[in-house]
């Protein structure tokens, strides 16, 4: 014979009232265990409820489910899920204040057709004081030269490979919610500031063809005076402007929109990317690109 439902039972219906009713959607432990703690006396859960009770309780009883996140370089991570999520929101859930950018950025804008299996999630560094120094042409040519850096910090989520970067403070800068396959609201940067990123990190996007097709589909949304003022905010050492200039007069907007860059100087030759080898020459932007481009 059955005996009375326990405390924990009765409160099912409160318990999941509140995860339906909460925004979010994806959880660590820490999260699942402040929840508990705040909401204990409502429920009246004893203190013996430990977090791991209540989860393996949400897990058998309700619509939570653990998510598993591997990497072969590093140690993996426990997220917990209600209901169905998107791998955008559980790459958002990996660390606190991340947003999307580069690559899964372009297709959560729509500037690409291609749905890419890689993921990448920003969480800014710490505020460092700012690079000091003249920037002189040797210097430039010789960190051109070699391999752009990457993250290596990679992690396995079902079928999607999550890349965690860890870019320069800038405070989150246009950075805003926009809407994913799931109807999820998701921090994302603005179409501005992803323009910026991929002609900085060509790698995070697949490569500089791609990045010149993103620059194609963005010429009718694309803010110039919105660029240049985060472009200017983000306070590169290196003359980015010429990159993005050269991206947009080889995407086809018109040239008063470009010309705007050129205003910013050209006082050094500069690199599409990184590492070239036999690259061609473009004076108009003192510019080295690939063949082809």
């Amino acid at each position: 014979m059955a005996g009375p439902p326990s405390r924990i039972e009765i409160a099912r219906p409160d318990i999941v009232r509140l995860f339906e009713e909460n925004s979010k959607r994806v959880y660590t432990k820490s999260d699942l265990a402040r929840i508990l703690s705040m909401n204990r006396d409502f429920w009246r859960l004893t203190q013996g409820t430990t977090v791991d009770y209540f989860i393996e309780f949400l897990k058998n009883k309700s619509r939570l489910t653990e998510l598993e996140l591997t990497s072969p370089n590093y140690p993996g991570f426990l997220r917990y899920a209600w209901n169905e999520v998107s791998p955008y929101q559980v790459a958002l859930a990996v660390k606190p204040r991340s947003y999307l950018s580069h690559g899964t950025a372009v297709f959560l804008h729509g500037l690409t057709e291609q749905i890419p299996k890689t993921i990448y999630a920003n969480q800014e560094q710490s505020p460092k004081p700012s690079a000091r120094g003249k920037l002189t042409q040797e210097a430039i040519d010789r960190a051109f030269s070699n391999r752009q850096r990457r993250s290596n910090y990679t992690l396995t989520y079902e079928k999607w490979n999550i890349v965690l970067l860890s870019g320069k403070n800038t405070g989150n800068l246009e950075v805003a919610d926009v809407s994913g396959p799931l109807r999820e609201s998701l921090a994302v940067t603005s179409i501005e500031r992803t323009l910026i990123d991929i002609a900085v990190r060509p790698i995070y996007a697949g490569g500089v063809f791609q990045v010149l097709q993103a620059y194609k589909s963005a010429k009718d949304r694309v803010s110039i005076n919105t660029l240049i003022a985060t472009l200017k905010k983000l306070g590169y050492v290196y003359p980015y402007h010429q990159v993005i200039g050269f991206y947009m007069q080889k995407a086809g907007y018109d040239d008063k929109r470009y010309q705007r860059l050129k205003t910013l100087g050209t006082a050094f030759d500069f690199y599409v990317t990184h590492d070239m080898k036999d690259p061609e020459f473009d004076r108009e932007w003192r510019l080295y690109y690939p063949k082809g481009l």
